[in-house]
């Protein structure tokens, strides 16, 4: 069963159409996978398949990092990156990028969580009014007409993506004020960030 899923879900993520010197790549070690299946090498099958599917969320990846919003006027942005051993912390996608003000010393760290089981659970509690109302620093941002939690403590905005798959978090440091923050998080291309996800 493992082994039907794993060749299925590289052949599925296959499908998101990559560049052509990278699709040469997969391509080809789709085949050497599919090669080692029918001779019988069911342990090379699936090493070749990890490969695959470690190249393809690698430009998965990619095509996120081109959502993330410029840096407002009077600020610059660091490249965004992957963090690293994700995996081990329950999977999916993490991408982060740091952005500095340029006349002092605010700062905001912003990341994208995709397809991470710990999304559900912080999900849950941004979900329920009642557990909001009990902490008086947290503030409800509306998004459109998605809601985004903004905690005036830590000054941390969190905002849920297609139906819990997703999640942004912007953190900001020595602020002069939170709305910042806000006006980041609108300038996401979330639509974008939707359709790369397929959500």
């Amino acid at each position: 069963m493992y082994r039907t899923i794993a060749f299925a879900s590289a052949l599925a993520l296959l499908a998101l159409s990559p560049p052509a010197a990278l699709a040469d790549e997969i391509e080809d070690q789709v085949d050497t996978a599919l090669g080692y299946y029918k001779e019988g090498d069911l342990a090379g099958t699936i090493t070749e398949l990890q490969f695959v599917i470690n190249a393809i969320r690698s430009q998965l990846a990619g095509r996120y990092v081109k959502t993330f919003p410029p840096p407002p006027a009077g600020w610059e942005a660091e490249d965004a990156s992957e963090a690293e051993g994700m995996a081990f912390l329950g999977g999916g996608t993490t991408l982060s990028r740091a952005y500095k003000k340029t006349d002092g010393d605010a700062t905001i760290d912003a990341q994208l969580m995709i397809d991470n089981p710990m999304i559900q659970t912080l999900g849950a509690m941004f979900s329920n009014p009642a557990i909001l109302a009990a902490q008086p620093n947290m503030k409800r941002i509306r998004i459109g007409r998605d809601n985004a939690i903004l905690d005036t403590d830590s000054k941390e905005l969190t905002f849920m993506v297609g139906n819990g798959r997703g999640m942004i978090q912007l953190t900001g440091h020595n602020l002069d004020n939170d709305d910042v923050l806000v006006d980041l998080l609108k300038s996401w291309n979330l639509k974008a960030l939707k359709d790369v996800a397929g959500m």
